[in-house]
């Protein structure tokens, strides 16, 4: 049973790099030159970091933890070391001052007409959602009617105006309008309690744990626009944020997600299962190694 396994705090990296890695396969046509995307569900963080030299004793604890890590077998609990302060401005209230998922609709069948960037439905399906939520569509014929969309007018329950260009396409059944489900490009949120309140700006770090608080984060993602908190009547304020990457699971109601500096944080893994270390003639130690994302 893998571990979790405590990375010391000092010292702290002197260089680092963060990256996010992408399966995507590619085929185009010799004749119109044309060429076709498709996104794999493999999508992770990687990263490198190196430590300022030091002194034998402070360079034992970090031996001490590579190997402790047994290669690829065991976990650390990280980030990007140069973003672990979020930019926003969310009030941390309660324990880890967390938002959590708030799933405002999620209509596994029903029919949808799509024109221009309009959305009509049958039923009230976008009773729950307000203008800026984002919803994740599927089930419609033409791809470009499936996907994540930003409401941008709600003219009513029935029908949305979305910032997509729509295909054409009339009353087909068995659609899907969801929030917070794999695939999904956005997070539909809630504070953490009736007082919290504050944005998330472009570029924070939000770390999707498996449960409330005291759960294990599943998941990193970035916020890439800035949202602001909506104020709901009677209940805590929401937002929805477009995150990248794309969610790898569905999340419940609930699930909370680490905003704040020491929860926008991941489960990773050494990238290889040798591990080293350089020393010179004084004994200044040097230390760098590779990451990726626990999947």
């Amino acid at each position: 049973m893998p571990k979790t396994i405590a990375i010391p705090s000092s010292p702290w990296f002197t260089k680092s790099n963060f990256s996010l890695v992408r399966a995507i396969g590619v085929s185009s046509s010799p004749f119109t030159g044309k060429f076709r995307t498709q996104e794999y569900d493999s999508v992770y963080w990687s990263g490198t970091v190196s430590l300022p030299p030091m002194s034998r004793t402070q360079a034992a604890n970090w031996q001490a933890f590579l190997l402790e890590l047994t290669g690829t077998s065991n976990y650390f609990i990280f980030g990007d070391p140069d973003a672990k302060t979020p930019q926003g401005t969310y009030n941390a209230d309660v324990l880890k001052g967390d938002i959590r998922v708030n799933n405002g609709t999620n209509v596994t069948s029903v029919s949808l007409s799509f024109s221009g960037s309009t959305i009509t439905a049958t039923g009230t399906p976008f009773s729950g959602i307000e203008v800026n939520d984002y919803i994740t569509v599927s089930g419609a014929t033409n791809e470009a009617n499936a996907g994540t969309f930003k409401i941008v007018t709600k003219t009513s329950s029935t029908v949305v105006v979305v910032d997509a260009d729509l295909t054409t396409e009339a009353n087909t059944a068995a659609c899907k309008i969801r929030q917070n489900v794999k695939g999904s490009t956005a997070l539909s949120l809630e504070a953490s309690s009736n007082t919290a309140a504050g944005s998330i700006k472009k570029g924070d770090y939000l770390a999707i744990y498996n449960g409330a608080a005291g759960g294990k984060p599943i998941q990193l993602v970035m916020a890439t626009t800035d949202a602001n908190e909506t104020a709901q009547s009677g209940s805590p304020n929401h937002f929805s944020v477009a995150i990248q990457p794309k969610l790898r699971q569905d999340l419940t109601d609930g699930h909370y997600v680490g905003f704040s500096e020491g929860f926008n944080f991941s489960r990773f893994r050494l990238s290889q299962n040798t591990v080293d270390w350089d020393a010179d003639r004084v004994s200044n130690y040097g230390i760098t190694f590779d990451f990726i994302e626990a999947l």
